[in-house]
């Protein structure tokens, strides 16, 4: 449950309105780049007698729950730079079923889609749909999840170890700042079966580790939540917070979903202390303006969505897509061509460059919270 975008050869410049599509609907776009005079390409896209490439992309996201970025972010902003560049899209929410999501991409992959951008749900599952788009020559995108074992043939994400190690060294200021001596830290890590949440409990386990190491922090629990289930993460916290006493001193959450359940748990038991989070979500930007929450990661996810349709319609045309390095895949041994972009630590004094980002909006972010907002600096 937050730079380097690459920038498509076909102009992608649009204005990105949040138009969040109903879960599981396809959009389809690009007949007017269509002509009769189109010529199918060695890539399987298609070129107009003006130049315009054409061809289809399947995007499945993975659930509308664990974040509501998939469904707030994602799904328009995709949409917009295929609609910008002239490329059919059908986007589709697997909904946390990995069987759905098979189905779906069969469906994509015999309705003539010529590349599948997918969020996983694991590895394995991720992992069979790659092999079957490739033996069907469909080139796939491996989008924010790196598929262990799978065959993408290119991986858009973040740098989700220097996720985890703002959220590291945010606990760690939150507590210096609040002068807690010999805290009691309690971990909820993300999904076991998300390879991005064992690289972010990777950067802030690095920070965390020595002071553990040294007796200068004790942690007193430390579980992984099944599916980024928010409400699971809840009772997974409260059992961890009664094991040892009802005493906690800091909360390092894996996002802002969870992170919001542990301070619901909290709030229960008349306790505030510094709780980490991910994802820059308006409940969790509240949360820090409340106070109940130390600081969140944010992740400029129209970088991320630009970088992969700019992929997306890269492989459309048969060309290499522009990448930043490589990721290894640990299953595998092979190198991942990546584009990785930088994460941003926000505190309640840097809340405004998420909103001067055009993330959210003042007033989505403000509404209730109007007081702190004022105190934040922060113009409604």
């Amino acid at each position: 449950m937050g730079n380097k975008a690459l920038i498509a050869a076909v102009g992608m410049t649009a204005a990105l309105g949040v138009v969040a599509a109903a879960c599981g609907s396809s959009s389809k776009s690009g007949s007017a780049a269509t002509t009769a005079a189109a010529a199918t390409t060695a890539a399987g896209a298609t070129t107009s007698a003006g130049g315009a490439v054409t061809g289809k992309v399947g995007v499945i996201l993975p659930d509308s729950k664990s974040s509501k970025r998939w469904e707030t972010n994602d799904r328009p902003l995709l949409k917009a730079a295929f609609d910008a560049a002239g490329i059919e899209s059908d986007i589709q929410n697997a909904e946390n079923d990995k069987t759905k999501m098979a189905t779906i991409a069969d469906g994509m992959i015999a309705s003539g889609a010529k590349v599948i951008l997918l969020v996983n749900l694991d590895s394995g599952s991720g992992a069979a749909i790659e092999k079957k788009a490739a033996d069907a020559g469909v080139k796939t995108i491996d989008y924010d999840r790196l598929t262990l074992g799978g065959s993408a043939d290119v991986y858009v994400s973040f740098d989700n170890v220097a996720v985890g190690k703002l959220q590291g060294q945010g606990l760690q200021k939150c507590l210096t700042d609040k002068n807690v001596q010999n805290p009691q830290i309690i971990e909820l890590n993300g999904s076991p079966t998300d390879n991005n949440a064992t690289l972010f409990k990777q950067g802030y386990d690095s920070v965390l580790d020595p002071l553990y190491a040294a007796g200068t922090y004790k942690k007193v629990g430390d579980q992984s939540v099944p599916n980024w289930d928010n409400q699971q993460g809840g009772t997974i916290f409260e059992q961890l917070l009664t094991a040892n006493g009802g005493k906690v001193d800091g909360v390092l959450a894996a996002n802002d979903g969870l992170g919001g359940a542990a301070i619901a748990v909290l709030k229960k038991n008349n306790l505030q202390v510094p709780v980490t989070g991910q994802d820059a979500t308006t409940q969790g930007l509240q949360n820090i303006l409340a106070g109940d929450q130390c600081m969140t990661v944010y992740k400029a996810i129209k970088k991320e969505a630009d970088a992969a349709s700019a992929a997306a319609i890269a492989l459309i045309k048969g060309d290499k897509p522009v990448t930043t390095g490589t990721v290894k895949d640990t299953q595998t041994g092979k190198d991942v061509p990546s584009d990785l972009a930088t994460p941003q630590a926000i505190y309640v004094d840097n809340i405004k460059d998420v909103i001067a980002d055009g993330f959210v909006t003042a007033a989505e972010v403000c509404k209730g919270y109007e007081a702190q907002c004022t105190k934040a600096g922060i113009t409604q």
